[in-house]
């Protein structure tokens, strides 16, 4: 596929990917469909590291190959950097880069190799290309001339994005990027990561590290059932969860834990740590000591834990079936 140089730089629209009322339906057997997405609608800003979440069989890997030009769109508009998938193809794929769940490249082409096919299937001229600085930023220089069959799981993985980003595209997915990889290596991965979004580089990321995302994303979608269910910066999604826990250390054994109206839930852990989950949309952590006290216990010790990520993912999807 050849690309029109610079044809993509300048964005038609402020986001880096506009989705718009997007719909995939699949027809299965016995006549009936099945709505892999239904009516999604979002912006990707550009600049950020965007996170898109949702439970396995949410519709999250139908969206990723709409954009990449694998899968058909129903009904609905999508476009990237401004080029609609359907009216611009061309300019929309060089757009994206898209680093996938599968590992995909011909095991007997070196790094070096598989780069330079890859750039060249987009048309990069040769004294355009990077491949030796994309290696070095992957931390596959020593590999370069290795057989792609020899890399480690991890090293395979940096090497599929080293391939997607051979045409500088301004905007990178990386789909469950850091699966099976080793913290060292995520974190080698994350930094490289960090630094193409420092260069301007929107990043849409999907994981199932949901601590990973919140420490990444400056905003997050939340997918459930082809729809989605949230959209917000990522401080402002976190800060939705109500629930909240107090670990409540007290003066003597217990056999049984307490109860209170005020506790949504209560764990008896070890004998003497009263582990306290309460909604702070209704009460405050004053009232939960105060019920702990009423039942004639003394406090010795008190701990709280803020909410994350996860206790929101889990709010918004709860009772979904992965598949």
């Amino acid at each position: 596929m050849a690309r029109q140089a610079g044809a993509y730089r300048e964005p038609m629209t402020e986001a880096a990917i506009s989705i718009q009322g997007l719909c995939k339906t699949y027809a299965v057997k016995g006549g009936t469909a099945k709505r892999a997405l239904d009516g999604v609608t979002f912006d990707v800003p550009r600049g950020q590291i965007f996170g898109l979440l949702g439970p396995n069989g949410a519709g999250k890997s139908t969206l990723i190959n709409i954009l990449a030009g694998l899968v058909n769109k129903t009904s609905g508009t999508a476009s990237i950097w401004g080029f609609d998938i359907d009216q611009h193809p061309r300019n929309a794929k060089a757009s994206i880069g898209i680093v996938n769940q599968e590992i995909l490249f011909d095991p007997f082409f070196t790094p070096v190799e598989t780069l330079e096919i890859q750039a060249g299937l987009y048309g990069v001229p040769k004294k355009q290309r990077r491949s030796l600085e994309l290696l070095r930023a992957v931390h596959l220089e020593d590999k370069a001339n290795a057989y792609a069959r020899t890399l480690s799981g991890g090293m395979k993985r940096r090497l599929m994005v080293a391939k997607a980003m051979v045409h500088s595209p301004p905007v990178l997915v990386l789909d469950e990027p850091t699966a099976g990889v080793d913290i060292q290596l995520r974190q080698q991965l994350w930094e490289y990561v960090r630094a193409l979004n420092e260069g301007g580089v929107t990043v849409v990321l999907t994981t199932h590290y949901l601590e990973e995302a919140e420490q990444l994303c400056d905003r997050i979608a939340i997918i459930n059932h082809g729809r989605v269910v949230a959209n917000e910066p990522t401080r402002e999604l976190v800060g939705r969860a109500q629930e909240k826990v107090v670990a409540v250390t007290v003066d003597r054994d217990l056999t049984a834990a307490p109860t209170a109206p005020c506790f949504e839930k209560i764990v008896l852990k070890g004998g003497r740590v009263l582990e306290i989950t309460y909604s702070k949309d209704r009460v405050n952590a004053g009232q939960v000591l105060a019920a702990v006290q009423e039942q004639g216990l003394g406090i010795v010790d008190v701990s709280t834990r803020e909410a994350d990520l996860e206790d929101v993912f889990l709010s918004l999807t709860r009772g979904s079936a992965g598949n």
